[in-house]
């Protein structure tokens, strides 16, 4: 056989191979209800890379990728997007995200657990979901449902219909309640609830603030929000299903979590082999800049300040007397300030400020004159931070944030103020402290580092669990049992009670013992005869 020859059979089947591959792709049902477009950040790679994988991908969403044109095995299923903000006003009394600084973490769990519940109700509710749901001839129509993790665990009946493995996507990171979710006990003594503004290395009255935070939510989620989620379960499988499974046992199939987070953001600590931590996923290599952007940062000879507070919290909301604050300080350097500012006709602008509606960030921190972000703190925006090796000045106002923030003050490539009390003098010294001081350079490097340096990148290493699930029929060997025991079980109760039983039966009979043998005997009375 010729040269020429050996190398058509080869290519030949080089081709064939790759046909196979190609038709081998899996077909995949997504479901995510919750309206929080910054969790999309995460939700939209995922989908992205696995259309472009090869797999089918049927989408539901509150937000729309058909203007990417992802092809032929990519369907949408686009649903309306639950306007929660009349509920959040009228719980918290607040009108916008930036006044929510001050609100109890208690009260935030409430509001959230509300929120998920009415939005899965609401998601059911819609046609587009029936649809899906009324679905006729659903056995082997998918291999795998992926939903997120974020107070829509109805959207997990699903799994159940189709008869489907279960993935589910944690855009937050992980929380306190995962324990009894995936079998593994995350002791609170160093394990900081998601929501409280703690590191791994808590006072005495953090881990009694910690436990405090960590068991309510355990009790609300068993006695509360689940029998919640229950019922908006049986309101709308009642009539479809003989027996509709209740969230517990939903959960209970779920074969792995993806979450969003990734060493040195988040403290060690016990996870189980189908918790998988993908953090920065959504990190894409650095695109040309539009030319105005460039032109604003290349000329940055001192350096640049990025400013943004993502998709939640304005900037706009700021009170006047803040915006003021900041005008004045930036005014005063001699770094240049890009600013995410939604209303553009900010007035009194300096002439190194300049300000936009919308900005893409993960090219702007890529950006090699950007010496310090100001940022609200969220989850997104720090991995691009320390992905970058960016120093932060955070500005938390909810949610994990806080949490997120002192984690950087701790690893000192981040400090943090708080806007409302902000004055001119602490602006400028720790603006300039950040940019003057090498160590928060130095010291975001040393995290950008151990951020990077992974096995497998975090894309790769989401796609190939999926894969891997979807390989073993829901890979029932990663789930811990622990998932399988009821909550008095998991946390030993009925063994603590037994052991209490067995050390104060005996006393307690003790004492039974000693008080009736401590009676005086009463000694009976001698008749006397009668003459």
């Amino acid at each position: 056989m010729s040269s020429k020859s050996v190398l058509h059979f080869f290519l030949l089947c080089l081709v064939a191979l790759q046909q196979l591959e190609l038709g081998t792709g899996s077909r995949i049902l997504a479901a995510f209800f919750f309206p929080g477009k910054s969790h999309f950040m995460m939700t939209n790679a995922i989908i992205r890379e696995l259309v472009k994988q090869g797999h089918e991908v049927t989408f539901i969403t509150p937000f729309s990728l058909s203007k990417e044109n992802l092809g032929s095995n990519y369907r949408e299923v686009l649903i309306p997007q639950y306007d929660f903000w009349p509920e959040i006003k009228e719980m918290t009394n607040k009108n916008t995200v930036l006044e929510m600084t001050d609100l109890p973490t208690f009260s935030f769990l409430r509001m959230v657990k509300v929120m998920g519940t009415h939005s899965t109700d609401f998601a059911f509710e819609q046609p587009e979901i029936q649809a899906v749901i009324n679905e006729k001839n659903k056995i082997g129509k998918y291999d795998l449902l992926l939903a997120e993790q974020f107070f829509n665990e109805g959207a997990l009946i699903l799994g159940h219909l189709y008869q489907i493995p279960i993935i589910t996507v944690s855009t937050f990171g992980i929380a306190n309640y995962f324990s009894q979710m995936f079998g593994i006990v995350s002791p609170w003594s160093f394990v900081p609830h998601a929501f409280m503004p703690y590191t791994d290395r808590m006072s005495l009255w953090e881990r009694i603030g910690n436990v405090a935070i960590s068991a309510a939510e355990d009790l609300v989620r068993e006695f509360s929000y689940y029998p919640g989620q229950d019922a908006v379960l049986r309101k709308h499988f009642s009539k479809l299903l003989d027996r509709v499974p209740t969230i517990k046992e939903l959960e209970r199939n779920v074969s792995a979590i993806l979450l969003n987070t990734y060493v040195p953001l988040a403290s060690s600590r016990p996870l189980a082999y189908n918790m998988i931590p993908v953090g920065g996923l959504h990190i894409q290599p650095p695109k040309a800049l539009p030319e105005h952007l460039k032109k604003f940062l290349d000329g940055a000879t001192h350096g640049a300040i990025y400013f943004s507070l993502g998709s939640q919290v304005r900037s706009a909301d700021l009170p006047p007397e803040k915006l003021k604050v900041f005008l004045e300080v930036f005014g005063s350097l001699k770094q240049r300030v890009l600013w995410k500012f939604e209303d553009e006709s900010l007035p009194n602008l300096p002439d190194n400020v300049k300000v936009q509606s919308w900005l893409p960030q993960g090219d702007i921190l890529a950006h090699p004159n950007v010496k310090v972000f100001i940022a609200h703190g969220g989850l997104f925006g720090t991995q691009e931070a320390v992905y970058n090796s960016v120093p932060i000045l955070g500005m938390p106002v909810y949610c994990d944030q806080h949490q997120n923030i002192n984690q950087g003050k701790k690893a000192e490539y981040a400090l943090g103020l708080d806007y409302r009390k902000v004055t001119v003098e602490e602006l400028r010294g720790l603006l300039l402290e950040l940019i003057e001081n090498p160590k928060y350079r130095n010291n975001i490097k040393k995290a950008s580092r151990i951020f990077r340096d992974r096995p497998l990148g975090a894309m790769d290493t989401a796609m190939y669990w999926i894969n891997y699930v979807i390989e073993h029929r829901g890979a029932p060997h990663l789930v811990s049992a622990g998932v399988q025991l009821p909550w008095y079980q998991f946390y030993l109760l009925d063994i603590a009670g037994l052991a209490i039983a067995v050390i104060l039966l005996p006393i307690v009979a003790l004492i039974l013992i000693c008080r009736r043998s401590s009676k005086p005997k009463s000694t009976p009375k001698k008749k006397t005869k009668k003459n």
